[in-house]
């Protein structure tokens, strides 16, 4: 197994997904918040690029989630929150989200051999499934705006680390991921509050979410694309 990492979806044109499971990464919030949902109950979660699509989608019956910029959406049922999305009134309902970073990169993955959702809070199952599959790796972070983030490349070492005796780390940015994660991995949440990201959404008093999404293994799911929706 060969793993590597992507850190922006503006570097993803680099890769050559087709063959690969690409693992979509945005800790803070839109993939922990998709495994907690779909963790708690929820049917599927159909990721959408534009507030328009997602719009179209809540006309048919879906529940509308989602965020630009780290606030909700106006006129959407919910934003990115996990806590939105365990809530237990959305059992058995389906979710059309869309989101500044997360969901973007989920557009982008579409041509891989499998797109996976990974998290903290699923980190274990993520990388059980990686073994058991055994195809080639790609860890696509999906940052800020197109830029770099720490807590997704924390993620991705994590993941690395968990493989390091089963795969061959295919560049430097595997590596560079695999030893941030190693230096920091006696306190993870304390690096993910002093992230970039954490500040911003700080400014929107949601520190109960930061904390929350630096969990490890609350859930034993592993959300897979399959056509348009995300399902366990």
């Amino acid at each position: 197994m060969k793993i590597d990492v992507c850190y922006t979806p503006d570097l993803i044109h680099q890769f050559d997904i087709k063959d690969k499971t690409v693992v979509v990464i945005d800790i803070l919030r839109a993939t922990s918040s998709m495994v907690a949902g779909l963790g708690s109950g929820i049917q599927s979660i159909t990721p959408v690029a534009t507030i328009e699509e997602c719009e179209a989608l809540g006309r048919q019956g879906y529940v509308m989630a989602g965020e630009r910029s780290g606030e909700k959406v106006a006129q959407f049922e919910m934003g990115n929150s996990p806590f939105d999305y365990m809530n237990p009134a959305l059992k058995g309902r389906k979710v059309a989200t869309t989101t500044t970073n997360g969901t973007q990169a989920i557009e982008l993955s579409k041509g891989a051999k499998e797109v996976i959702i990974g998290a903290f809070l699923n980190l274990n199952p993520v990388v059980n499934h990686l073994m058991k599959s055994n195809n080639d790796v790609l860890l696509f972070c999906a940052g800020w705006k197109g830029r770099y983030n720490l807590e997704d490349t924390l993620f991705a070492g994590a993941v690395c680390n968990a493989l390091k005796q089963n795969a061959e780390f295919e560049s430097d940015s595997a590596l560079c991921a695999f030893f941030l994660y190693q230096s920091m991995a006696t306190d993870l949440a304390y690096y993910i509050n002093r992230s970039n990201h954490a500040a911003r959404l700080s400014k929107f008093n949601l520190r109960e979410d930061i904390e929350y999404c630096a969990k490890l293994n609350e859930f034993n799911v592993v959300p897979k694309l399959i056509g348009s929706e995300l399902i366990v």
